[in-house]
């Protein structure tokens, strides 16, 4: 797995398992390969293990963040049971075109053990764990990334048109812990997602679901995000998620939120909230 990290505040990509600390991880050559995939990804010219002090950062780059919705059965029907327009929701399910939006610009993504936000104008929020697409300027799929799409369902459950703002504000994705290239990575149809929620050592959230439930097939949802458009740097695409909390549940500040999935590791970040004056 390629990990984004920083030494003495200098960005670097690096290698190791999933699991390993960063304070163990190798320096890459290998992500010369992934030039074309991340754009400006280059490896450091000198090889050996990192020095102590090492800290994960998200990884990406300049790409931008695209997410698909409404991929799974359950997040079809947790949507129709959110919304006041149900019927947006089951067209899109059986639809030819999916739905695809932006959901993070450069800088705005979150690394493993950062803290993701809910809206202070939300009263219920939850973490969408979904595998994420690392795709490069000519739409191949060249990595994995886990990934977290959180939402605020009362917001778009009163409108979808705000899904911009139930989707995209500041702290509201998440990436990580590295990249694993698509030839080391399991088939799709073998990969399950893990959801665990803690607050105050208490286990809230303990779920798991597989990708082969997913009614969109992951080449499907690149052709249709590049139609029309370009990603000089290529992009990385969310392909959404069946783990979707019961209504009762929302996420607060001082969670933890641990998302998992068959060889991709494990992605932790804390909760916290966004301002509630501007």
């Amino acid at each position: 797995m390629l990990f984004h990290v920083t030494v003495d505040g200098q960005p670097r990509w690096a290698s190791g398992a999933p699991d390993t600390g960063p304070d163990q991880l190798l320096t890459d050559q290998r992500l010369d390969d992934l030039l074309a995939a991340a754009g400006s990804l280059t490896g450091w010219p000198a090889e050996g293990p990192l020095p102590a002090g090492t800290r994960l950062l998200p990884p990406v780059e300049s790409q931008p963040v695209w997410a698909a919705g409404v991929t799974f059965g359950r997040s079809r029907s947790a949507r129709t049971e959110e919304s006041t327009t149900p019927d947006v929701y089951d067209l899109v399910y059986s639809a030819e075109r999916p739905e695809l939006f932006v959901k993070a610009l450069p800088g705005m993504v979150v690394g493993p053990g950062g803290a993701v936000a809910v809206r202070a104008d939300s009263t219920w929020d939850v973490p969408e764990p979904e595998v994420g697409l690392v795709l490069n300027a000519a739409g191949r799929i060249v990595a994995l990334v886990l990934g977290d799409d959180v939402s605020s369902r009362g917001i778009e459950g009163d409108n979808p048109l705000y899904l911009p703002q139930a989707k995209v504000y500041d702290g509201s994705c998440a990436l990580g812990p590295g990249l694993l290239p698509v030839e080391e990575a399991p088939s799709w149809p073998e990969i399950s997602v893990r959801l665990v929620v803690r607050r105050d050592e208490r286990v809230l959230i303990d779920d798991e679901s597989a990708l082969r439930d997913m009614v969109r097939r992951p080449d499907e949802l690149v052709r249709w995000l590049y139609r029309g458009l370009t990603f000089p740097v290529g992009a990385v695409l969310l392909t959404g998620t069946s783990l979707v909390p019961p209504p009762e549940f929302t996420l607060l500040a001082g969670d933890e939120v641990h998302i998992s999935a068959t060889g991709l590791g494990e992605l932790t970040t804390g909760v916290e909230s966004t301002k509630d004056e501007w």
